[in-house]
């Protein structure tokens, strides 16, 4: 089971009503790496079933929540913690967004203080009182025409935004790909696909063949086919070319069948 790193902020829920919710903030600590979760006077107590049915199976933050009777309690231990609310306050504090707060806690967390990211709860947000006891505002970059948003989303996009000061990188592909082919196969599809325009008239005037075949060269091999794409597409082209014969022999037919042009 994955366990709490010291190179991690808490996430403090503060009055939080829906035991849902909860389970929700969970699942996306475990998403991204997140796992000390404590608790501020949960309305419906705690524990509660329905948080570890939302979980989805990210059980060890719930596990290990810890329950407190008030913010500063529960942020005694913390050195550095960013309340997070979309309302102004008369508070003179730094207002950061979630990834510039996200850059703040890991540089703190590096240097080996405890951090902690501070929610509210659905209904009401934070105290001023609350968030007086804290070290700065973190406020997600909303459109104005409506603010609300959901508990969960709101420690998502905190969580992601930490989740990048640790891996800031895509993840490795599912399953490795096969190679590119190689420069013989690739020859071989340019030299037939050549052919072929050559044959259907493509290349005119014939002055600009040369500069024509290396363009077509040049937007294919950026394409990095696979010898089974190379296979595929000379199957195309070989059954492009037999079409235009299709079409040719019905010509023929419709004309006496000399092979002329039709009357």
């Amino acid at each position: 089971m994955p366990t709490t790193s010291d190179l991690a902020p808490v996430i403090i829920l503060n009055a939080t009503q829906m035991a849902e919710n909860i389970g929700a903030a969970a699942r996306v600590m475990a998403n991204f790496g997140l796992a000390d979760l404590r608790l501020v006077n949960p309305r419906d107590g705690w524990p509660q079933e329905r948080a570890w049915a939302l979980a989805s199976g990210a059980e060890w933050p719930l596990n290990a929540a810890q329950v407190y009777e008030s913010v500063a309690a529960a942020i005694a231990d913390l050195q550095l913690v960013f309340a997070t609310t979309a309302r102004p306050r008369e508070l003179q504090l730094p207002v950061l967004t979630p990834r510039q707060a996200a850059g703040e806690l890991h540089a703190a967390c590096l240097q080996g203080q405890r951090c902690g990211l501070l929610f509210g709860g659905e209904r009401a947000g934070l105290e001023t009182s609350d968030i007086a006891l804290c070290q700065g505002v973190v406020t997600v970059p909303i459109d104005p025409r409506f603010r609300s948003l959901n508990l969960g989303q709101a420690v998502a996009i905190n969580c992601y935004e930490w989740r990048t000061t640790v891996q800031d990188a895509a993840p490795p592909a599912f399953r490795p790909g096969p190679p590119p082919a190689s420069g013989e196969a690739l020859l071989g599809l340019y030299e037939h696909l050549e052919r072929e325009l050559d044959t259907a008239g493509f290349f005119h005037p014939p002055e600009k063949t040369p500069n024509m075949i290396q363009n077509l060269r040049s937007a294919l091999g950026r394409a990095r086919f696979t010898d089974q794409e190379v296979r595929t597409l000379r199957g195309v082209v070989t059954a492009l070319s037999r079409g235009r014969g299709k079409v040719l022999e019905k010509i023929a037919r419709k004309s006496g069948g000399d092979g002329g042009e039709p009357a």
